[in-house]
């Protein structure tokens, strides 16, 4: 992808160098201010969701995927209403029953400002698990508080990415405008894979094409050569919902 669009309330943490990269545990993006709400799972959002539970304590539903916090306070998340009143924990378990089996892959070399937004697509679509290569540090914010519904995984690199999905047996689909990429909604796309994005910029490394069993690329009719990484991902995401999804 050629152009870079950061996220406007991702300043903070662009610069690469305003914080290295951590050991294996910590978790840089974690800041007090990276998700303003103070019920976790939630973004503020004056106006919208609802409000306690309607008769009071006495008229609370039963059951173990209730947060009597919310229950008792509204729940303003930004949450299908299936999971209204829900505790986290409950979504994700109840999300994890019913996971799609595509993977979402994204290089991150230089802190890719476009990665919250393609976690938060990839928790739209129902994507298994979204795998993070190279940085450690990514930006969280854009996700809107969704990476904590969404399984995502690091790997220290390309060779050790590779490894982890021929162990899964999951092929690996390069999504790059490249020479020799299909378009596609003409392209095999299986059923059970992983579907592997670039940086903005420079795109897919070549040690990342190679390590892809196939490569494909979207259809444009505009002047520009690509678009924007996130808008790409959710792009392909859509098209294996449009095929797979029940």
């Amino acid at each position: 992808m050629d152009e870079q669009t950061p996220e406007p309330d991702a300043a903070p943490d662009a610069a690469p160098d305003a914080e290295p990269d951590a050991a294996p545990d910590a978790e840089p993006d974690a800041a007090p201010d990276a998700e303003p709400a103070a019920h976790p799972g939630s973004v503020a959002q004056p106006g919208y969701g609802v409000g306690p539970w309607p008769g009071g304590p006495d008229a609370w539903p039963a059951g173990e995927q209730y947060d009597r916090e919310l229950l008792a306070a509204g729940d303003t998340r930004n949450v299908i209403d299936r999971y209204r009143y829900w505790r986290m924990e409950a979504i994700v378990a109840d999300l994890d029953t019913r996971r799609h089996p595509f993977h979402v892959a994204i290089e991150n070399w230089q802190h890719d400002l476009n990665i919250g937004s393609i976690v938060r697509s990839a928790n739209a679509f129902l994507a298994d698990t979204v795998h993070i290569i190279g940085r450690r540090r990514w930006n969280k914010r854009g996700a809107m508080v969704t990476d904590r519904y969404q399984h995502v995984v690091h790997h220290d690199d390309v060779e050790g990415f590779a490894a982890w999905a021929a162990g899964e047996g999951l092929p690996v689909i390069a999504v790059d405008n490249v020479d020799g990429a299909v378009p596609v909604d003409r392209a095999d796309l299986p059923r059970s894979c992983v579907l592997l994005f670039g940086q903005e910029g420079p795109g897919l490394s070549a040690e990342a094409l190679a390590a892809a069993s196939a490569h494909v690329e979207i259809t444009q009719y505009g002047s520009t050569r690509s678009i924007n990484a996130s808008a790409a991902a959710a792009v392909i995401m859509y098209e294996w919902c449009r095929r797979y999804a029940q």
